[in-house]
C-alpha cells in the first residue's frame, strides 16, 4: 500500500512536469510577477527585499488557486479519479499524496524565484533560512485547502478559472498582495484583514527580512490555519469523484463554514487590535496611531539581566544614584542630544543603550537605565510613547547613531544591528511607561 501511494505521488510530479499548463502556472507566472515587480521596486535599497513576501504569496496562492485545482478536476473530467475509489488504497491517502506534489512544486518555484531574484537583482537571500522554510509551509498548507475547496465546487475546468479568480484577483487587489498594504487607503486595509493574503505576506516577510523573524507572528499563523483548516474540511466533504454529480442541500451547508472563517478571522483581528494601519516606511511620529501603540508586541524580549538588551533596576540608595551620576552628566551635554527634534534626539539617545549593549561595555546596564531615566525627564509621557513606538515600528526612519566615542563608547557596530537593539530598548522603555513591562 504504501508503496502504491509513493508511485502516485511521482505519478502526479511526472504529469505536471508534462503538463504545459501546469508549468506556465507553476514556474512561469512567478518568473513574470518577479519581473514585474523587479521594474517597479529595482531602486530599493537592497532590491525587493521588501517585498519577498508578496511575491512568494502570490507564487503559492497561484499553484494553490489555479494549478491545484485545474489538475485536479481535469482528473476528474477524464474518470480518473472514479477509477482510484476502485484501488485497495485509502482514497484519502491519494488526495494527500496530489496536495503533497503540489506543495513540492511550489516549494521549488519559489527556491527558483528566490533564486533569479538574486542573480537579476541583487536580492538578500532569507535571512531567517528556517523559519523561511515553516512559513513557506504554513502558508502552502493553509492555501492549498482554499484549493481544493476550490476543485470540490467547480464543475469543470473553466469553473475553476472563475472561481479561482474570485479568490486570486481581490486578494491581489485590495488583500495587501498585490498592492502592498500601505499603499491602501485605511478602511481597505481594514478589510484586507478578513483575507488570508495579509497573512501570508506578513509571515513570510517577517521570516524572509525581519530581523526578529517570525516573533509576533502568531495571531498571522493561527489566521492562516483557521481558513485553512475550514476551506480544507469543507473540500474533503464536497470533494466529488466523477463528474456529473450534484452537491446535496445538506452538503451544502459547508460553504458558509468555509467562507465563514474569513469572516471570524477579521472580526477577532478587529477586537484584538490585529488590524491597525499600516503606515509606509517615512511615517513620522506624529502619523503614530493609538491602535499602533497598543498593538506593539512586548512578548519574547529578552531578560534585562540577559546578555542582550541589558538595563540596571532604578536607583534604589545613593550609591546607585553615584554610579549614575556621572552618565547622566555626559548624556546631558552630548550634542545629538541638544538637537531640537525631540524624536531624533530620543532615537540618538536610544542608540546610547544599543552601542553600548553590543560593545559589551562594563557599564551597559547603568547607561540603558541613565537613558530612561534622562527621557523621561525631559519629554512629556505621551510624546514619549508616542516617539518610543516610532522608534520600535519603524527602525529605519530618522539618523541611527553607531559611535559615541564622547560618552567613552569607542566602539562601533554595524549600523543594522544598532538598529535592531534599538527596538528592543524602545519597546522595554515603551512598556515600561505604560505599565505593560515591569520596572
Amino acid at each position: 500500500m504504501n508503496r502504491g501511494l509513493l508511485r502516485h505521488f511521482l505519478l502526479c510530479l511526472t504529469l505536471n512536469v508534462r503538463s504545459v499548463q501546469a508549468l506556465v502556472y507553476g514556474y512561469a507566472v512567478p518568473v513574470l510577477f518577479l519581473l514585474g515587480f523587479g521594474s517597479v521596486f529595482r531602486s530599493d535599497t537592497p532590491p525587493l527585499l521588501g517585498e519577498m513576501g508578496q511575491l512568494m504569496t502570490i507564487t503559492i496562492l497561484g499553484g494553490a488557486c489555479f494549478g491545484l485545482p485545474t489538475a485536479l478536476v481535469a482528473e476528474r473530467e477524464r474518470g480518473v479519479w472514479r477509477r482510484y475509489r476502485l484501488l485497495p488504497v485509502p482514497t484519502f491517502g491519494l488526495v494527500l499524496g496530489t496536495l503533497a506534489a503540489r506543495l513540492l512544486i511550489v516549494a521549488s518555484a519559489l527556491v527558483l524565484q528566490v533564486v533569479l531574484a538574486r542573480l537579476a537583482f541583487g536580492t538578500p537571500l532569507p535571512l531567517h533560512p528556517l523559519q523561511s522554510a515553516v512559513a513557506v509551509v504554513a502558508v502552502c498548507l493553509s492555501f492549498l485547502g482554499l484549493g481544493l475547496f476550490v476543485a470540490a465546487l467547480a464543475k469543470d475546468v473553466p469553473a475553476v478559472q472563475a472561481l479561482g479568480q474570485c479568490l486570486f484577483l481581490p486578494m491581489i487587489l485590495i488583500g495587501g498582495v498585490g498592492v502592498p498594504l500601505v499603499a491602501l487607503p485605511e478602511l481597505v486595509q481594514k478589510i484586507a484583514g478578513f483575507m488570508p493574503g495579509r497573512y501570508a505576506v506578513e509571515v513570510l516577510q517577517h521570516a524572509y527580512a525581519d530581523p526578529s523573524g517570525l516573533a509576533g507572528t502568531g495571531f498571522a499563523f493561527a489566521a492562516l490555519a483557521v481558513i485553512g483548516c475550514a476551506a480544507a474540511i469543507a473540500g474533503a466533504v464536497l470533494f466529488r469523484w466523477e463528474t456529473g454529480l450534484h452537491l446535496g442541500r445538506a452538503a451544502r451547508i459547508w460553504i458558509p463554514v468555509a467562507l465563514g472563517s474569513w469572516l471570524c478571522v477579521g472580526t477577532v483581528a478587529g477586537l484584538t487590535g490585529h488590524l491597525r494601519t499600516v503606515l509606509p516606511d517615512n511615517a513620522t511620529v506624529d502619523q503614530i496611531a493609538e491602535e499602533e501603540i497598543a498593538g506593539v508586541d512586548y512578548r519574547d524580549l529578552p531578560g534585562d539581566n540577559e546578555l542582550v538588551s541589558r538595563i540596571s533596576p532604578p536607583a534604589a540608595s545613593a550609591e546607585d544614584l553615584g554610579r549614575l551620576a556621572p552618565i547622566f552628566a555626559k548624556l546631558s551635554a552630548w550634542p545629538p542630544r541638544r538637537v531640537s527634534d525631540d524624536a531624533q534626539a530620543v532615537r540618538s539617545l536610544v542608540c546610547v543603550a544599543a552601542i553600548a549593549d553590543i560593545s559589551a561595555d562594563p557599564r551597559e546596564g547603568d547607561i540603558a537605565r541613565a537613558v530612561f531615566e534622562d527621557i523621561k525627564a525631559h519629554y512629556p509621557v505621551e510624546r514619549l510613547r508616542r516617539i518610543l513606538a516610532w522608534i520600535a515600528l519603524y527602525p529605519r526612519q530618522g539618523k541611527t547613531i553607531n559611535t559615541a566615542p564622547e560618552l567613552g563608547l569607542k566602539r562601533q557596530p554595524h549600523i543594522d544591528i544598532v538598529r535592531s537593539r534599538c527596538v528592543l530598548y524602545a519597546k522595554k522603555y515603551l512598556g515600561r511607561l505604560q505599565g505593560r513591562l515591569p520596572d
